[in-house]
């Protein structure tokens, strides 16, 4: 890497506001709060909205999708419209 030119690379805190679980990992994004992790030291916290904790294809809480319904909810308010 060259020197001088790229961000500082430390540990970080990212809390899912949706879950409540915190991770520490490495990052160069920077944020002004900070928290004290159970190491005892204080690191940056970033606060995101969905983390592989909250979101549904990991947690296995996936919804199933009614595309027929939307189909033939489309169908009746704009019409079948016939072959060509």
């Amino acid at each position: 890497m060259k020197p001088g030119i790229h961000p500082p690379y430390r540990p970080v805190v990212f809390r899912d506001s949706a879950s409540g679980t915190a991770f520490l990992t490495r990052s160069t994004a920077t944020s002004e709060k900070t928290v004290e992790w159970e190491d005892g030291r204080t690191y940056p916290v970033i606060d995101v909205e969905v983390s592989s904790a909250s979101h549904p294809f990991y947690t296995g809480r996936t919804r199933v999708m009614d595309t027929a319904g939307r189909v033939e909810r489309f169908e009746r308010r704009y019409g079948r419209r016939g072959a060509r």
